[in-house]
């Protein structure tokens, strides 16, 4: 049996909210489910308000009982990325991770794993959910291969991270590939007639869901034109939309407006709780992401948990997760492409097949497996797995 190891994981965590968050305490449990000593160190200051677009950056639930999670980090501030190094050089963890997702970050992260490795015991690896993000700037160029030269090795959720990592001088480092995992934490599925009724819903509609912040390239108006090539021929069809605008809303409803489709979309303009999950996708027949440029999806897994048949464009490594034909479809991000699959959905009754092979292919996506991808990249000096 493996010793217990002391993990720090370094990154976005409560009271922040949102699903890199989620993520990362979801991950710090695995560990502590296998045995290992955790501690959470999050930020004190993640954006300054002014580089923020949503409503708020803080969550309004409970904190997780199980966690201990440290406020330390201020984005903007280097003295504490040089007293949190300083701490975890004089702590020796076995390992630091350091969650990255945007260049923003890049400077801090750098920082602490500079100083924290001249204990030449501990090894800092990078969970990366973005290399390069998906609305790229100057800080990528700039900051993000810092990062990547003081990092021992990386795990990324998709083959289209890796190969971002290594354009950035990641090529000789070892690297690993494992799946986002489900997120399995957001309770038992609700019947649609449940969810349908706590949302105010009709029944008897059919739903597909646009899930989780709304920005440029997810590819909502991509949407919005698909449904109105199939709206004559799906009358039962609405589209709910759930999640917090970071784009004018107004220009979405004028959209919709010109399709002629405002009495047939439902707009949720507001972050859902994670309890109030279970009501959007027991609502929704099919999930929907027409994304325009992606690397993973935290959306796709949460659809896993809840066995929902999903349509994702092929960018990134969605479709590396989504096997078009046989839980859902994979599509280029064109709308004709788009508006062809959701019809087919409806008109040939598919949700019953898809469901049951995503029911099959739902222990692929374990925490445990993720987990072991570290454990292992710890000893690695070079080490680079395909996504299984």
């Amino acid at each position: 049996m493996q010793q217990p190891l002391k993990i720090v994981i370094v990154g976005t965590a409560y009271p922040f909210r949102g699903g890199l968050a989620t993520f990362n305490q979801r991950l710090a449990q695995q560990f502590q489910a296998e045995g290992h000593h955790v501690e959470l160190i999050t930020f004190t200051t993640q954006y300054p308000s002014f580089l923020f677009p949503g409503k708020t950056q803080y969550s309004t639930e409970a904190a997780p009982a199980d966690l201990t999670i440290r406020r330390a980090v201020n984005s903007c501030n280097p003295l504490t990325w040089w007293r949190v190094g300083r701490q975890l050089h004089k702590q020796r963890p076995d390992f630091v991770i350091c969650c990255y997702w945007m260049a923003f970050f890049a400077p801090a992260f750098a920082t602490i794993e500079r100083i924290v490795r001249r204990n030449r015991h501990t090894r800092c690896i990078a969970l990366v959910h973005n290399m390069i993000p998906h609305e790229p700037t100057l800080l990528d160029k700039l900051f993000a291969p810092a990062f990547v030269r003081n990092t021992d090795g990386f795990v990324a959720l998709s083959q289209s991270v890796l190969t971002d990592i290594a354009k950035l001088g990641g090529q000789n480092k070892p690297k690993a590939c494992s799946p986002h995992p489900i997120y399995d934490h957001y309770g038992e599925p609700m019947t649609k007639a449940a969810a349908c009724q706590a949302l105010s819903l009709a029944p008897q509609n059919d739903y597909m869901l646009f899930f989780g912040l709304v920005r440029a390239y997810k590819g909502l108006d991509l949407l919005i034109d698909a449904f109105a090539q199939v709206k004559d021929k799906l009358p039962r069809l609405r589209l709910l939309v759930a999640g917090e605008f970071y784009e004018d809303e107004q220009k979405y409803r004028e959209q919709i407006a010109a399709a002629g489709l405002t009495e047939r979309v439902i707009i949720r303009n507001e972050f859902i709780p994670d309890a109030d999950l279970r009501k959007y996708f027991g609502a929704a027949d099919l999930i929907v992401q027409p994304y325009k440029s992606a690397t993973q999806s935290g959306v796709t897994q949460v659809a896993f948990h809840f066995e929902k048949p999903m349509l994702v464009t092929n960018v990134g490594g969605l479709s590396e997760i989504v096997h078009h034909g046989k839980m859902g479809y994979a599509v280029p991000p064109q709308t004709k492409e788009i508006a062809a699959a959701i019809s087919d959905y409806y008109t040939h009754n598919r949700q019953e097949s898809f469901t049951g092979y995503l029911r099959l292919e739902k222990d692929k996506y374990g925490w445990d497996k993720l987990t072991q991808e570290f454990l292992t990249l710890r000893g690695a000096r070079e080490y680079e797995p395909s996504c299984r």
